[in-house]
């Protein structure tokens, strides 16, 4: 495909720099970013927009969990088998994505992301304090959501961060802070298990996907030290932020079929 131009470019790597910053606070980086390249790239094939997205998302997920791991040291015994489970679930969910039309997801998706944001807006004290449930239960919820939540980032995407933040919150009392340290490490697990599939496919444009990458890469290490330096009640603000335009561009979507 031809080259995308200068400006193109500097406004793709813009999202992408932003899309890494909202990616390590709470997720749901992939509504700036993917829309930027679909825009961005008009005569790219899917698989390659696709992958491309990948390869600078996996850039940023890396650091944010990195830094995260540094400053929150969130729990491996947990996050290591949450993050392989999601990465099989990923390269499954990849492997599925030309399968399963993604129309069928967005209403399903819609009414969960619509019940998330009610959750955590009437409950203020969730995701403040820490509530651990340890033992074994707790791994198994743990790795079954990792699973679940992988094959859907590789089958659809929309809301991936959103929701590994509120299972973890919400399911394993994790604190919105904890939250996202060990949503970042998962995430990039399913952002490598789609590559795993997505590279032999899709053929990524390595210039463009390699320079993105640094640009999310810097913006998800602000983002992490933003997160931890303003705590709980910042990432659950900006959750609400990001869940509430999810919503919006899910609902536009689902709209415009119907019509």
């Amino acid at each position: 495909m031809d080259d995308p131009g200068l400006f193109a470019e500097a406004v793709l790597l813009f999202a992408a720099l932003a899309a890494g910053w909202v990616d390590a606070v709470v997720g749901g980086g992939g509504l700036i970013q993917l829309p930027a390249l679909l825009l961005g790239l008009p005569g790219a094939a899917p698989a390659q927009v696709l992958a491309t997205n990948k390869i600078a998302s996996i850039a940023g997920t890396t650091t944010s969990a990195v830094t995260y791991h540094r400053l929150v040291h969130p729990d491996l015994r947990t996050a290591a088998p949450m993050a392989g489970f999601a990465l099989a679930g990923a390269a499954a969910g990849a492997a599925s994505a030309s399968l399963l039309p993604e129309a069928r997801f967005r209403p399903l998706v819609l009414v969960a992301l619509v019940l998330v944001a009610v959750r955590t807006a009437v409950s203020r004290d969730l995701g403040q304090q820490r509530r651990p449930r340890e033992g074994q239960r707790h791994r198994v919820i743990a790795v079954l959501f990792g699973a679940a939540i992988g094959f859907y980032d590789g089958i659809f995407g929309p809301g991936t961060g959103a929701f590994l933040v509120f299972a973890l919150v919400g399911l394993l009392g994790y604190t919105f802070v904890e939250a996202s340290a060990t949503a970042r490490i998962v995430n990039a697990a399913t952002n490598l298990g789609a590559l795993l599939v997505f590279i032999p496919q899709g053929a990524p444009l390595w210039r463009l996907g390699l320079a993105m990458a640094l640009a999310n890469l810097v913006g998800a290490y602000l983002g992490a030290r933003m997160a931890v330096a303003r705590g709980s009640g910042f990432i659950r603000g900006v959750f609400l932020v990001v869940v509430g335009v999810l919503v919006l561009r899910l609902g536009w979507d689902v709209v415009r079929e119907l019509g």
